[in-house]
Order: C-alpha cells, then sequence, then structure tokens
C-alpha cells in the first residue's frame, strides 16, 4: 500500500455520563464531516439542555486529522475541551464531535476534579459508540458527451467506483467516488475516453 488510506470513525450517535459531587456531566458523540454540522449539533444541545452550566466540547475533522478544536465554554483553561479531545486521539478516531454538557452541582469539583469528570464522560461515550473503519475517497467529476457513455459507465464497472450523482442530458456528467490509493489509475483509465473532462473535487 502506497499509504495510509483508511480511517476510523464512530457510525452512529452515542451518549456517556459521569457523576460527581452533585454536578452531571451528559457526553454526546456524533459521526460529523463539516464545521457547519458541528454547529448545528452544538445549537441543537444547547436548545436541549437552555439551563446547563457549560457546553464543553472538542472535534477532529478530515482523513488527514488535521482540522480538530477544543473548547472550554467558560470552565477553566484546558479543563474541559483538552481532557475530552485527548479521548478523541487515544482511540485515533476522526470526523467526530464530542459535547459534554454538565449540569452544576453546587460543589466546586477543581481542576483537577473537572479533568478526570470530562475525560470519563467523554470515555463513557465512547465506550457505548461502534468504531468502523472507512476508506478515504477521492471524488471526481467526469463531463462526456452522450457517446462516451458505454465507455464511462464500463469504467465505473470495471473498477468498482462509486456513483454518487449522475445528470444525463445533452451533456452528461457524473459524480463519483475512488479509493485514494486507486486514483492515479483511475484518473490515467479516464484520461483514455476521447471528449472527457475529469474534474477533482474533494476528498472524504
Amino acid at each position: 500500500m502506497l499509504f495510509e488510506d483508511t480511517y476510523l470513525t464512530i457510525s452512529n450517535p452515542s451518549e456517556g455520563i459521569y457523576k460527581d459531587k452533585g454536578s452531571k456531566f451528559i457526553a454526546y458523540a456524533f459521526p460529523v464531516k463539516t464545521e457547519e454540522e458541528i454547529k448545528a449539533r452544538l445549537a441543537d444541545l444547547r436548545k436541549e439542555h437552555p439551563t446547563a452550566r457549560h457546553h464543553c466540547y472538542a472535534f477532529r475533522l478530515g482523513p488527514d486529522k488535521q482540522a480538530f478544536r477544543a473548547n472550554d465554554d467558560g470552565e477553566p483553561k484546558y479543563s474541559a475541551g483538552k481532557p475530552i479531545l485527548g479521548q478523541i486521539l487515544s482511540k485515533d478516531l476522526t470526523n467526530i464531535l464530542i459535547v459534554v454538557v454538565r449540569y452544576f452541582g453546587g460543589t466546586l469539583l477543581g481542576v483537577s476534579g473537572l479533568i478526570n469528570a470530562y475525560k470519563l464522560a467523554a470515555a463513557d461515550a465512547l465506550q457505548h459508540a461502534v468504531v468502523i473503519e472507512k476508506q478515504v475517497k477521492e471524488l471526481y467529476e467526469a463531463a462526456f458527451d452522450y457517446l462516451q457513455m458505454n465507455d464511462v459507465m464500463k469504467l465505473l464497472k470495471d473498477e468498482d467506483l462509486e456513483q454518487i450523482s449522475q445528470d444525463f442530458n445533452l451533456n452528461c456528467r457524473l459524480v463519483f467516488a475512488v479509493r485514494k490509493n486507486n486514483a492515479d489509475k483511475v484518473k490515467e483509465l479516464f484520461s483514455k475516453i476521447s471528449n472527457l473532462e475529469l474534474k477533482f473535487l474533494r476528498v472524504e
């Protein structure tokens, strides 16, 4: 294999909980792909838990795992977001958001107590999650004449490419996904079809 072209994420949302000295920490783990999804999830949880004191979270995005963030949402610095992110990193997950909603119980836990609580709440949510391995895929759009339809469809079938969308009018357009390690070979094959333009869209 040329390089790693798989990554780990979770298949469905999951929940966890941790309690300490009257404070309740409810953790939610979500599979996500974009920051827009993350904002929507946070907004939903703030509506669901309007009286909670804090909504702390961490996320990591992208097959390359380069985009990540931790947010303490008013808790002491590095006491909430960082331990949540630590759980994501320890399981080498990406395309994931974990939010821990805290209801204050009246007794201060101290920074070390908070770190422990946020860490264990996040760990409990991941304990209930199903971790799956996904392939890193590149998405391309092929634009071609109707006459090339048979060649294009045969190539899709022969290379077992995932068809995402299609628009077969006078000028045909088709979006497909190819496993990253197979992309160069597939691009070479498409280049042999006359009057076809191939445009790279994104990695996911």
